[in-house]
């Protein structure tokens, strides 16, 4: 399979920028529901949007992308002044944040897979550090903001992440192109997350049978 390098890293870089300004949207929307100041706003912000990431890359042994650029953090920043001028028209889409963190959700993953594999690894690794810097983030926003990380709970969104890898090795084993497994794999995981939110789809529940015995008791 033969790509341009530099074409490769363009679309990288092109889905960071995008996935940042998404993810900073979603983590600084719950911070605002959570009436942080704008410093906490801020803080929330990016570390949705560069937790992930920067997970990835130390585990990859390279510079964590946001220090390559200053252009990350003044992303977050401008989030932060699209939250606070559009904040009546967010308030009255009660789906806002879902919206965005869906999008940074596709984004990232398809960003963590690529770049896994331009250093090297295999496809497997790809997967797992695109379910990384897919959703490291939201669980870190989630522990400031002192509740149970969302991948924890009922809802498909780290197994989005995770499938949405699978798909997007199936279409570069295809020799379908980094292009267009890209937009394939980042509408699939768009589609799984709102079908499951729609449909309330979601993993079995662990339950012990401690737990069941209480709950027939508290009826």
């Amino acid at each position: 399979m033969h790509y341009d390098p530099e074409f490769v890293k363009t679309v990288i870089q092109v889905i960071e920028f995008l996935g940042t300004f998404a993810f900073a949207i979603s983590g600084i929307r719950h911070a605002a529901a959570h009436h942080f100041d704008w410093f906490g706003g801020f803080v929330c912000g990016v570390a949705v949007a560069i937790g992930g990431g920067t997970i990835r890359d130390v585990m990859l042994g390279v510079t964590p992308f946001w220090m390559t650029s200053p252009f990350y953090l003044v992303c977050t920043a401008l989030a932060q002044v699209f939250v606070i001028v559009f904040a009546h028209s967010l308030k009255r889409l009660d789906n806002a944040w879902f919206v965005f963190d869906t999008l940074g959700l596709a984004l990232f993953t398809i960003a963590g897979l690529q770049k896994t594999l331009d250093c090297g690894h295999a496809m497997w690794v790809a997967i797992l550090m695109g379910c990384i810097t897919g959703s490291a983030g939201g669980v870190i926003r989630d522990l400031f903001l002192n509740r149970t990380p969302l991948i924890f709970r009922k809802e498909i969104y780290a197994m989005a992440s995770i499938v949405g890898g699978i798909l997007y090795w199936l279409l570069m084993i295809s020799d379908a192109g980094v292009g267009l497994a890209s937009v394939v794999t980042f509408f699939f995981i768009c589609i799984v997350r709102a079908l499951a939110m729609k449909y309330h789809i979601s993993l079995p529940q662990l339950r012990l049978e401690d737990d069941q015995a209480l709950d027939n008791d508290s009826k």
